[in-house]
């Protein structure tokens, strides 16, 4: 979404003047409840399944059902209305995720790589609504410490739909996990073994290998991986120690976007399949790892196929899985936060004046909003993203004029940190004010979930929806359904 796009229905919220006043809070509750009746924006006559609950876990948060930029609002319209009571904390930032995004990913998944199985990276979003979605549609999981393997396995997830692909783990972790039958676990180097062949001997071992992680934005091959030239002694090793190694894993970054970097290391994996034959082993499994983006995702799939057709033609007893994270979450959760403060001249600029080119494109103004890089936008720090602002509701309305005046602005975060800075340059309308809101997509990966409450500042709590769409009623099915059982 644009910076400036408008929104559907946009109305005034502010009825009058005086936040406070009875005409006001009617009006609010009056807006909120006609939203969700909205072309579009809420319940649809096939969105709705009779009898249905929104609390269909008793220990989460309600489900709700509707457009998630429905509840972006409804969000605004709840802070006003806590405001008006004067609730601590009322304009508090929070996210809006979508559920059904998660589903429709799940069936494009299908569609373009039927024969890969995915092991969703809970790291990049531990959510808990996800991991029961994704859990209620038959997903394995990529895990890499005990709490993360807990969690999996309170769901009843099964043991061997679980992979512990952290290649340097502690003794303990190992322990724990043969306890809980997680036997599939990667291993880059020698020591790895040694620990393995003391704790859990009966491991069902999986090498990972390094590959060109140059066109991805985190390269995790500065820490992981074993060069091609270390296979055979690493294998000779394992079958030293009588461990089972089942295949080959590898990892071409988080955040790739070139696909050609697949074909490369589906490549470099048929190599070290052809070093296990040679020390003596048969191996079944090709994990091919993450690094999967919402963007490039059927080129990617359509490269990925071909490599493994050309360099494994003969695919008879080969499982054949993947490690995606963010292709499943990044879209699928939105944040909004709202400007508790600011900072501009003390002789404003005229609206002729105002423009995107102030100073020599410099912010002349600077937005204080109420998440930061502490907490969701930690995304841009860890995951080097790049995050892009847009007005969700500006001086009491949802409707922001195409025409508006824009000025070069920054956008930081609450925290008393000089480094706790959003966006160092953007656009925004010169009339955006303290206690109007702004809003952020594709926050669904590594944001919250690295979030700390540095400061004093919670982290942002989770509006759900199963949306107001295709898939919608086939996510709250799903769901109830991993429910029930």
């Amino acid at each position: 979404m644009s910076q400036l796009e408008i929104l559907p229905a946009a109305l005034d919220f502010f009825a009058s003047s005086s936040p406070t006043s009875s005409n006001h809070l009617e009006k609010l509750t009056s807006w909120t409840s006609n939203l969700l009746l909205l072309p579009n924006g809420g319940h649809t006559a096939t969105d709705v399944d009779d009898g249905d609950d929104d609390f269909i876990f008793p220990d989460l948060p309600p489900l709700l059902r509707g457009h998630p930029e429905v509840h972006l609002r409804n969000g605004v319209l709840t802070a006003a209305r806590l405001a008006a009571v004067h609730e601590p904390d009322a304009e508090k930032a929070y996210f809006v995720a979508d559920l059904s995004y998660v589903y429709k990913q799940h069936e494009r998944w299908k569609r373009c790589l039927p024969d890969i199985e995915p092991f969703y990276a809970i790291k990049c979003n531990p959510d808990p609504y996800v991991l029961r979605l994704l859990s209620a549609l038959g997903t394995g999981f990529d895990c890499a410490s005990n709490g993360e393997i807990a969690q999996v396995l309170r769901l009843g997830v099964a043991p061997d739909r679980i992979i512990f692909a952290n290649p340097c783990k502690a003794t303990s972790f190992i322990k724990n996990a043969a306890k809980s039958g997680v036997d599939m676990m990667t291993f880059d180097n020698a020591d790895e073994l040694y620990k393995v062949a003391r704790a859990n001997p009966a491991a069902k071992l999986v090498l990972r290998i390094l590959t060109d992680d140059t066109k991805s934005l985190c390269r995790l091959g500065l820490k992981f991986g074993a060069p091609l030239v270390t296979v055979p002694g690493l294998l000779a090793k394992a079958k030293e120690l009588d461990l089972d190694v089942i295949g080959i894993s590898f990892h071409v970054g988080s955040g790739c976007y070139d696909s050609s970097a697949f074909s490369d290391a589906v490549m470099r994996a048929r190599a070290a399949f052809d070093m296990g034959a040679e020390a003596g082993y048969e191996f079944k499994l090709l994990d091919v790892g993450g690094g999967f983006e919402d963007a490039n995702f059927e080129a990617t799939a359509a490269i990925l196929r071909d490599a493994i057709a050309f360099y494994f033609p003969d695919r008879h007893g080969l499982r054949v899985i993947a490690e995606p994270g963010r292709y499943f979450v990044a879209r699928a959760f939105s944040l909004a936060a709202n400007v508790i403060a600011r900072r501009a001249p003390l002789t404003e600029l005229t609206e002729a004046d105002a423009g995107p080119q102030d100073i020599a494109g410099q912010p002349t103004v600077m937005y204080y909003i109420n998440d930061g890089v502490y907490g969701a936008f930690n995304c841009i720090l860890f995951d080097h993203q790049q995050v892009h602002p847009y007005v969700l509701a500006m001086n009491g309305s949802f409707h922001i004029s195409a025409s508006e005046p824009l000025r070069t602005s920054s956008v930081w975060g609450p925290t008393c940190d000089s480094i706790d800075c959003v966006c160092p340059v953007t656009d925004l309308p010169a009339a955006l004010q303290v206690g109007d809101w702004l809003a952020f997509d594709n926050m669904g990966a590594y944001t919250k979930c690295a979030a700390s409450q540095f400061n004093g500042f919670e982290v942002s709590s989770v509006i759900y929806t199963t949306g107001g769409g295709a898939g919608s009623i086939e996510t709250r099915r799903a769901l109830k359904a991993v429910a029930g059982a």
